[in-house]
């Protein structure tokens, strides 16, 4: 493999969900650097034994640019672990810019998103014939990092089609309210998934 950044999907958690191509680059990364407790630590045990290993969740985006950028100028293949794919919620884009800048070559490597292992947790289909032919992911909006406007909740509710919220947990009664608002039937069925394919998962089903 060529010395440059591999931005790398490791799936949802479960060890046995991260991807052949994945698993490939990781083993032959010489140093990795994971994003905290969102990645399974069974998963770090697939980099070599003297790989460096960094937990981003103690770096800032500064840190984190640096030690890409300077490890790939010694001719080291750089590891980033994001979970799920690197695609989604994954602050992607501007990891990618600041390599551009600095002329430092990367490749993505798409994993199974938690949204996918949520849906086989519930044992159900989200674009079921008949119900719902269309899947919007979106996620709750924090006052830190809000979601625009004409994305609220209550107006992707009007299409009616199938609802997939991020890190939605903590204002779970908000997003009932705005859904109903929107209007989703109360008797629209929901499923609440933690942790997706972790050895934690908790499932909960209802209805809003």
């Amino acid at each position: 493999m060529n010395s440059k950044v591999y931005f790398i999907g490791v799936g949802p958690g479960d060890p046995e969900l991260i991807t052949v191509k994945a698993l490939k680059a990781l083993k032959q990364a010489d140093v990795v650097i994971y994003a905290g407790s969102l990645i399974n630590p069974e998963i770090l045990k697939y980099a070599k034994k003297d790989a460096k290993i960094y937990d981003s969740a103690k770096m800032d985006r500064e840190e984190i640019i640096r030690v890409m950028v300077e490890e790939v100028k010694r001719g080291k293949i750089v590891a980033r672990l994001h979970p799920g794919d690197p695609h989604i919620y994954g602050a992607l884009k501007e990891q990618q810019d600041a390599l551009k800048k600095e002329g430092v070559s990367y490749t993505v490597i798409p994993g199974v998103s938690s949204f996918l292992a949520a849906a086989a947790a519930l044992d159900t289909e989200l674009t079921l014939p008949g119900v719902s032919q269309t899947i919007i992911i979106t996620r709750a909006s924090y006052r830190a990092t809000p979601v625009p406007d004409s994305e609220n909740l209550e107006s992707l509710a009007r299409h009616k089609a199938t609802l997939v919220i991020f890190t939605g947990i903590q204002l779970i009664e908000r997003i009932v309210d705005e859904l109903l608002k929107g209007g989703y039937p109360p008797e629209t069925p929901v499923g609440v998934v933690y942790k997706a394919s972790w050895p934690e998962q908790i499932v909960l089903k209802g209805t809003l």
